[in-house]
């Protein structure tokens, strides 16, 4: 069970096939095992990189609420990056795995050489906004602390049979990785330079609007609608979403990579 230690705190990661690195991160409340069904397209032709965020999965549950940020959780990225050999990558992840990959890329953008954003928001400009999204993380830890992963029966496919050892890293990551602490990655769209793919399920519909905000505000960015699909779209259908990402995919391949600037 391959691990790298990030300060006493022990990332699970698992590597399939090679090529072309493709780092994908789940969503909340998730963890490395969403991707099961898309293992086998993905690694014919790339070196898929898969990993569980910190307290979440086979990853430790840190008991210091300090220890989940924004900022851990993209260094984390990079340490996997770093630990697979890989000076960049196709960065991706659904959900949070997707702000989460926005937010490597404002920091690491010589890293990134594709974006798949699925089932995603970038974040609010109006700090009201915010206030809500994080008042609903924290009620979200609260329910975690009192119900424990139980809350995860009732939760959308990615997530209602997912394994974590207990509920406590999911608390304490909603309050420190599911926050959000200001505009930065939402205001860094039009920065992004690299091939952008958005992807959301027709009947993800807190998440459609967002969605067409991020394919008007990345420059060129492709966006792709999947029909009977919700938040877990490519659980909800795996083939339409392989069909959607392997063009994507494939198309790099015709292009020259981008420099990494160190």
């Amino acid at each position: 069970m391959p691990k790298i230690d990030r300060d006493g705190v022990n990332i699970y990661y698992e590597v399939h096939g090679s090529g072309p690195p493709l780092l994908l991160t789940h969503g909340y409340s998730s963890t490395s095992a969403m991707w099961q069904e898309q293992i086998e397209p993905l690694s014919r032709r790339h070196q898929l990189v898969l990993w569980d965020m910190r307290g979440h999965g086979q990853s430790d549950y840190p008991g210091d609420p300090a220890a989940y940020s924004e900022a851990l959780t993209v260094a984390d990225m990079a340490a996997l990056l770093d630990e697979v050999g890989a000076d960049n990558a196709i960065v991706g992840g659904l959900s949070l795995g997707g702000y989460m990959s926005l937010a490597f890329h404002r920091i690491h953008p010589g890293r990134v050489r594709a974006l798949l954003i699925i089932d995603t928001g970038p974040g609010f400009k109006k700090d009201d906004a915010r206030e809500v999204w994080n008042k609903r993380a924290h009620d979200t830890g609260d329910r975690f602390e009192r119900e424990g992963l139980d809350v995860l029966k009732s939760a959308s496919r990615e997530r209602s049979d997912v394994t974590h050892r207990d509920a406590s890293g999911l608390a304490r990551a909603a309050r420190g990785m599911l926050t959000q602490r200001d505009a930065r990655v939402i205001e860094s769209l039009p920065d992004i330079k690299v091939p952008t793919l958005v992807v959301v399920g027709a009947d993800d519909t807190p998440f459609l609007a967002a969605t067409d905000y991020m394919a008007a505000k990345i420059p060129g960015a492709r966006k792709v609608v999947i029909p009977a699909a919700g938040h877990a779209v490519n659980i909800d259908q795996p083939r339409a979403f392989i069909d959607a990402v392997l063009p994507f995919l494939d198309g790099l391949e015709t292009k020259t990579p981008r420099q990494v600037v160190s």
